[in-house]
């Protein structure tokens, strides 16, 4: 094998994007210094050069964008002119939903998902949708047949999923900001492996996502992947002015570093017997020195849950599997065809069918787990994690084409931090903190309180001023 590391891709460079972030480019084209135009083609250019690296385009809406941006009122709206993707698991109108999978015939959307009407009307302006593996079950945007989407850090390395296009896209610079959405991890995981800022918010803090009325646990939150903390703090600030959920503690516009010492419990190892590597390891202990210097508090707790979560989120992860093939053609797609769908879809439905009689009780133990992770959490303001067991795979090693039981082993020694957020309905978020030795980032995860996700972005914005984090612009 051929162990020569290829070079980082980037499409940086001196045109109307330069290297700004979200923010910074909004303020820009609100002073004229650019147009939304000279931006849209800009980041077009930078599209069609990335689509050919790295794969993280499902579908275009160029035209479309060069259109609207010529109408932009950079007056009207925070991020007025800002290009962006939206993942290809939720509508925008006139534009296929393919969620990844060659069972979901394409046809334009008849209307945009509400979610995406909340993103949009801070003023970003849609280039098309993101890639993601099939319906977001994986923790890699790789494909049965065609070419995986890469990460651009190393282009012979998964970018993480299932919001692996948005990352790529954002990571090398085609847009400074780009939607996702997490069920299991999928905007911490491809955040981290793409050295991203990824925040999962609170349950309930955005619109509900599509899929949440048909969930008997709704662990899928949205959000969006960035460059800065404070793209991301802005991005959830204007969210709040289009929806406030009442039962929330509001986020408000987060600036800075908090002052407030912490108390923040540290987990090394998860809770399912899988060890975190040494490399991880590592960049999580060093993060927890860094926490000390500036003033907190931080000290070894155990996981905020039961031991039996591990199992009961797998046979979840697999419910949603087995429903995806018994209703997707009420769900997706009239024409909806289950026999294309890849190996681990298929997969998860069977491991699940034998063991449909447990899913009532591991239902109500995962709906329990609010409550488990709130009373844990009482004495602690933050807990910091891996965001992963271990450092980025190499493409390949959790293909869809992998023999379904080796897949299933690697997915759960590989993404199992993650999930309990989602159960939960806590939020967290990915914060890249280090770099292996074949340059891809290393990140860790900070878990608070429910609906604080002020505390996560404050703790961000410490480490991004202490610290820096790795760019490839």
């Amino acid at each position: 094998m051929d162990h020569k590391q290829p070079a980082p891709f980037h499409c940086f460079r001196d045109d109307a994007l330069g290297s700004s972030d979200a923010t910074e480019l909004a303020e820009r084209i609100r002073r004229r210094e650019v147009s939304a135009v000279e931006v849209a083609e800009a980041a077009i250019a930078r599209s069609m050069q990335a689509q050919a690296a790295l794969n993280g385009v499902a579908t275009d809406n160029y035209e479309q964008a060069l259109k609207h941006a010529a109408t932009v009122d950079a007056s009207q709206a925070p991020f007025a002119g800002v290009p962006t993707f939206i993942k290809d698991n939720l509508d925008v109108k006139g534009l296929p939903s393919g969620h990844g999978s060659e069972a979901v015939p394409l046809r334009p959307a008849k209307s945009t998902s509400p979610f995406v009407k909340q993103m949009l009307a801070q003023g970003y302006i849609c280039l098309g949708k993101s890639t993601l593996p099939e319906f977001g079950f994986n923790a890699s945007t790789e494909f049965a047949n065609g070419e995986p989407t890469r990460n651009p850090w190393n282009l012979k390395y998964s970018c993480g999923a299932s919001s692996g296009g948005s990352a790529a896209m954002v990571a090398a610079g085609v847009v400074p900001i780009a939607h996702a959405n997490d069920g299991g991890g999928s905007i911490r995981i491809p955040a981290a492996c793409c050295g991203l800022i990824g925040l999962k918010p609170t349950r309930g803090r955005v619109v509900l996502n599509d899929s949440a009325k048909s969930m008997p646990v709704d662990i899928v939150s949205d959000g969006v992947v960035t460059r800065s903390v404070r793209d991301s703090a802005g991005f959830f600030a204007h969210a709040e002015q289009y929806f406030y959920n009442q039962k929330l503690p509001k986020v408000g516009h987060v600036q800075g570093p908090g002052k407030k010492r912490l108390r923040i419990g540290l987990v090394l190892d998860s809770i399912n017997g899988h060890p975190t590597d040494e490399d991880t390891r590592k960049t999580v202990e060093e993060t927890a020195k860094l926490l000390e210097k500036a003033g907190h508090i931080v000290e070894p707790m155990m996981v905020p849950v039961a031991d039996s979560f591990p199992n009961d989120f797998a046979l979840y992860w697999g419910m949603l599997a087995f429903g995806m093939k018994l209703k997707g053609h009420k769900i997706l797609h009239p024409d909806f065809d289950k026999r294309k769908v890849n190996g681990l879809t298929d997969g998860l439905d069977r491991r699940t069918r034998k063991q449909l009689w447990k899913l009532p009780g591991a239902i109500w133990r995962l709906k329990r787990s609010w409550h488990d992770y709130a009373r844990e959490m009482a004495d602690y303001n933050a807990v910091l994690t891996p965001v992963l067991a271990h450092t980025t795979p190499l493409l390949g090693h959790l293909s869809p084409t992998v023999p379904f039981d080796t897949l299933f082993d690697r997915l759960t020694q590989y993404s199992n931090f993650t999930p309990l957020a989602n159960a939960s309905g806590a939020p967290a978020i990915s914060v890249p903190m280090g770099m292996t030795d074949n340059n891809l980032p290393i990140s860790v995860q900070f878990m608070a309180k429910h609906g604080d996700e002020r505390t996560l972005l404050e703790l961000a914005y410490t480490l991004e001023a202490e610290h820096g984090f790795p760019s490839l612009g």
